[in-house]
């Protein structure tokens, strides 16, 4: 399964034929190279035509302008938090686009891409970050849970809920996603342990982009993340996760294998966080810009784009309305979060218990108080 490309043979279609990585390297399945050439694997063949690669291309360049301009209204202050997912838009496009409509999808709180694929509004991400609600859609409507906070939670969810598909008998799967800091999470253990025992029909869609905010990934294991799976006796692989006809293909087989009775089977898309982990986060004192640099080269889109213009699957007419189409998204990014209402400050005491509590009565005339102290200084 974890057979290399970037090799020099080539196959009677013309496509490069996949060999081993140098040593030292991480061995993974990849199907398009950085500089934008089709290559092949014996495990995951895959047939796209052109339309299908253009829409792949759409998906990740407006995935990535609607994550940049919420990044740009966080540092605004119209947002309190967001977590970008610039670099890792291959990994969540081409996965999110492997699955059905009828499989059920739960995310942690950065697969924007993924949720563009299931059909969720991108303007509905934002609320939550907004602190005006605590999620925007129903996720009954697109197979799509909400987002989660609680780092590896999920995947408890996500097999329990795979257990009750198998118990139905549905013909469906279901995926969840989680980081390679989650992967350290006794949820996401627990998680492995009863989809192994019960069968049951779960993807596991681990994105290791290298760092749990400023930890390294050798921090989180000694052997490749995906090698964690055999330990409790599922298959897993890696997968090249700035290539997004190598997560397509991979993450397609795993659901096709998930819904046939084989049960979970465990994806690492080796991608790369060119970000920081969330606004609030500094990269640059725990990491070097080397290190970005070497990831720019491997830029999902870019080499999407090479294969389209080698190929002749688009033309200037096709990227120049792309573009119109980025900035007419941004803008509507830009005025449905710029009219939101702002969030009831107030409202983080409703709800914690039943009957109320002394001690939070207390909080919120203490925070009541602050808050009125402010208007008292605009008056003067």
């Amino acid at each position: 399964m974890t057979v290399e490309s970037t090799a020099p043979r080539k196959t009677r279609g013309g496509k490069r034929a996949g060999s081993r990585k140098p040593a030292g390297e991480p061995q993974l399945v990849q199907l398009l190279t950085p500089e934008g050439e089709r290559v092949e694997h014996p495990d995951y063949a895959i047939d796209v035509t052109p339309e299908e690669l253009r829409g792949l291309y759409r998906d990740m360049v407006l995935t990535r302008r609607f994550d940049g301009e919420a990044t740009t209204l966080q540092r605004q202050g119209e947002l309190g938090l967001w977590a970008s997912l610039l670099g890792q838009e291959a990994a969540q496009i081409g996965s999110g686009r492997a699955s059905r409509a009828d499989d059920y999808v739960f995310p942690t709180y950065r697969e924007h891409g993924v949720a563009w694929c299931r059909g969720v509004d991108p303007v509905n991400l934002l609320g939550m970050f907004r602190g005006v609600n605590n999620g925007g859609w129903d996720p009954n409507e697109n197979n799509f849970h909400l987002y989660t906070i609680v780092i590896g939670s999920q995947a408890l969810h996500a097999t329990g809920y795979a257990m009750g598909v198998a118990k139905d008998g549905a013909d469906s799967a279901v995926i969840a996603y989680f980081g390679d800091g989650a992967s350290s999470q006794g949820d996401v253990a627990e998680a492995f342990t009863f989809s192994a025992v019960y069968n049951a029909p779960v993807v596991f869609f681990c994105q290791n982009n290298q760092w749990a905010i400023s930890e390294p990934t050798e921090k989180q294991t000694r052997v490749p993340l995906y090698q964690r799976a055999q330990g409790y006796g599922f298959p897993g692989v890696r997968v090249d996760g700035n290539d997004v006809l190598a997560c397509l293909a991979v993450t397609r087989a795993a659901l096709d294998r998930a819904r046939s009775g084989q049960g979970p089977m465990l994806i690492e898309a080796f991608t790369y966080r060119m970000g920081a982990h969330t606004t609030s986060d500094d990269p640059t004192r725990y990491r070097r810009d080397e290190e970005r640099e070497l990831w720019e080269a491997k830029d999902p889109i870019l080499r999407l784009r090479r294969l389209l213009e080698r190929e002749g699957h688009a033309d200037e007419a096709f990227f120049a309305e792309l573009e119109a189409e980025s900035d007419a998204l941004a803008k509507r990014v830009r005025d449905t979060v710029r009219t939101m209402p702002d969030p009831d400050r107030m409202a983080i005491f409703d709800n914690i218990y039943a009957d109320g509590h002394a001690l939070v009565d207390e909080e919120r005339e203490q925070f009541a108080a602050y808050q009125a102290s402010f208007a008292d200084e605009e008056s003067r």
